[in-house]
Order: C-alpha cells, then sequence, then structure tokens
C-alpha cells in the first residue's frame, strides 16, 4: 500500500501545471444559492468548478446570482464565472401553487413562494421578496458581476467545449437543465454525468431532536414529495426523459441521518481557511444535508452504504401527487423512455462530515 501511495505521489509531482488542471474533474454547480456544498466542491483539490448556475428554488434566482457571486468573492473563488439561471419554473408558479393547497393541502417548503409557516417551526422564516426585488445581502454584495449569457446557454457552450468531461451538480429545481436540453438536444449526451438532489422514496425521521421533527413533517404523509422536485414538476420529468450517460439521484432518505449541528458548524470553521471559516459560521444549524451529501458522494463514492438502480420520472398531473416521484423495478416499468438511476438510499454520516473536514483542512 506504501509502495501504491508513493508511486501515486511521484506521479503528480511529475505532471506538468496544464496536465494537473486537466486532471481534475470538472463540475458546474446548479442551485440556489451559495453554501457548504458550494464550499466543499471549490476546495477540494482534485475539482475544478467551470462554473456556478444559478436557479429559482428556495430564493428567486436573482438572489441566488447574488450570494453566489458574494460567496466566491470572500472565500477567494473570484475567476468561477457565474450564470445567472431561470426566474419562473417552466409551469408551476405561486398562483397555481396556492391553487394546488386550496384543494389539497399545506405544502411544508414553498421556498420563493414561501411567506410563512403553517405552524410554528423551530428554522427561522425567510423574508418574502418578489422575482424582481433588488438584491441587498445582510453580508454585503459584491463586486463580481454575472456573465451576460443566461445559465442554459452557459452550460450548453461549457459541454460543448468540453465533451464528455463535465459532471452537473444540480441541487435545486431542474428548470435550468430542461431548458439546456431544449436548447441543444444532445447536451445531456455530451455531459459526463448528472448528479440530482431531489425526489424521495420512503425516508423516515432518524434523529431524535426538534429540528429533526419539523423537517420530517414534509414527509411523514406525502412520502415521495420533495421541494426541488415540487417546484418545477415539468422540468424534473424532462430531465428524466433525456439521455444523460450517467445519473446518481440523492433523493431525501439520506438526508433524515445528517444534520448541521453547532458542534459540526465549529467543527468545520475550525478546519477551514479563515474566509471560508467566516461563511461556515454564518450557516444557520439544524438543516440537514441534502446538497452536501450529493457533493459527497460524487467526491467519494464509498460513502454510500445503499443504493438501487431504478426507472424514475415524476408527476407532471395537476392533482394530490404532483411533482411526488415515480420509480420502478425493471419488470414494472412503463417503457416510456423514463430515465434510470443510481439512486442512493443511505450513507455513512462520520466518514462523510470527515471527508468535508479533510477537504475544507486541505488549503
Amino acid at each position: 500500500m506504501r509502495r501504491l501511495l508513493a508511486a501515486l505521489a511521484l506521479f503528480l509531482v511529475a505532471l506538468s501545471p496544464a496536465q494537473a488542471q486537466e486532471a481534475r474533474r470538472k463540475v458546474i454547480i446548479d442551485d440556489e444559492g451559495f453554501a457548504l456544498m458550494h464550499l466543499m466542491l471549490l476546495e477540494d483539490a482534485g475539482t475544478e468548478v467551470v462554473g456556478v448556475t444559478s436557479v429559482s428554488g428556495n430564493v428567486w434566482a436573482n438572489r441566488a446570482t447574488a450570494m453566489a457571486l458574494r460567496g466566491l468573492e470572500l472565500t477567494g473563488h473570484q475567476k468561477v464565472p457565474v450564470a445567472q439561471g431561470a426566474t419562473f419554473p417552466l409551469l408551476n408558479s405561486q398562483a397555481r401553487t396556492e391553487r394546488w393547497e386550496a384543494l389539497y393541502g399545506k405544502l411544508t417548503w414553498k421556498g420563493a413562494f414561501m411567506k410563512q409557516w403553517a405552524e410554528p417551526t423551530a428554522q427561522s422564516t425567510p423574508p418574502y421578496h418578489s422575482p424582481f426585488d433588488p438584491v441587498d445581502l445582510p453580508w454585503g454584495n459584491a463586486k463580481l458581476k454575472p456573465l451576460v449569457e443566461p445559465a442554459a446557454a452557459f452550460m450548453v457552450r461549457m459541454v460543448r467545449a468540453h465533451p464528455h468531461q463535465i459532471t452537473i451538480m444540480a441541487c435545486g429545481p431542474l428548470t435550468n437543465l430542461a431548458l439546456a436540453q431544449r436548447l441543444d438536444p444532445e447536451f445531456a449526451s455530451l455531459v459526463k454525468e448528472l448528479v440530482v438532489m431531489g425526489g424521495s422514496l420512503n425516508p423516515r425521521q432518524t434523529l431524535d431532536n426538534r429540528a429533526a421533527a419539523d423537517f420530517a413533517r414534509e414527509f411523514v404523509n406525502t412520502p415521495r414529495r420533495e421541494f426541488n422536485i415540487r417546484f418545477d414538476p415539468e422540468a424534473a420529468s424532462m430531465v428524466s426523459h433525456a439521455p444523460w450517460p450517467r445519473v446518481t439521484i440523492v433523493p431525501v432518505d439520506p438526508s433524515t441521518g445528517t444534520q448541521l449541528t453547532p458542534a459540526l458548524v465549529d467543527r468545520l470553521a475550525k478546519a477551514a481557511r479563515p474566509p471560508v471559516a467566516a461563511m461556515i459560521r454564518r450557516m444557520e444549524p439544524g438543516f440537514p444535508m441534502w446538497d452536501e451529501i450529493a457533493a459527497a458522494v460524487w467526491l467519494d463514492p464509498s460513502l454510500v452504504t445503499d443504493k438501487e438502480r431504478l426507472w424514475y420520472d415524476f408527476d407532471t398531473q395537476f392533482g394530490p401527487g404532483y411533482g411526488d416521484m415515480l420509480t420502478w423495478r425493471d419488470a414494472y416499468r412503463p417503457g416510456l423512455d423514463e430515465g434510470q438511476a443510481d439512486i442512493v438510499r443511505s450513507i455513512d454520516v462520520p466518514k462523510m462530515e470527515a471527508l468535508i473536514e479533510r477537504i475544507l483542512a486541505r488549503r
């Protein structure tokens, strides 16, 4: 083992700067903000983040863009381009969501459409904004500017420039991906891999605390519903029918054993560079580590303790199951060009936390 590691070290030293850059795995982060998942990929020595794209989801796209630009600026990653993505879902809207709730009951979380919790909740209530309200971030506004081209066009351009080399890390609604596939029918086939944080199979609360119980309300009676997909079900279904070479889906299920606790925040901040540590200490604790799992299992697949290869799609009928995840084993699939993915059911949580700490400590 020691000989193997020594040989690997010599190989890496022998690489020219250009070869070393080429050896890094390329990824585009498609998400609605800037958080620990971004820091993991940006700080990882073996990863090249070739771009960050924003999309409306938890917040509107303009706010997500501002957060990404400011996060990159504060942590010293100013050279990473940012492209603003779709402001609105393909078909869903705030008015349609409110009509749906009148018919089928209140949603736990509505993201950019959210005005108040349906019942008392430990997590803070985010301020409500309209889609084009000016953005004034509490941690300062960035001097960096986004690209002029929209996110979907940026994705197509980058994938065309680096065919079969770029992973898309999609941790928000899938609107940008659906638009990119419509712009270029070969887009999905030219991507190396798609990693999606979204969907839900049959999660169960595993941690015994108030925050875990609050988040369990979202799936206890509706186990197939998850916000990223529910915000834009039509886009998610379109993505499920695109010809990706490989798809990994991280549904809600493995997240129930994770939580960004105050102790973990402190541990990660102590490992990180000062500007990254300052960013981590601003993060609100108590949340499951949804997006971080997606990044972690891509960085180290050995973290996965249980997964299943399934055919998948999402319900686009405007009924009680609107946005729900649909899955089939081989014998039961409808055969309508639905997608096939490796769906992560559980992970080694302590090992994931240790991985994040190591990544943050490397720089």
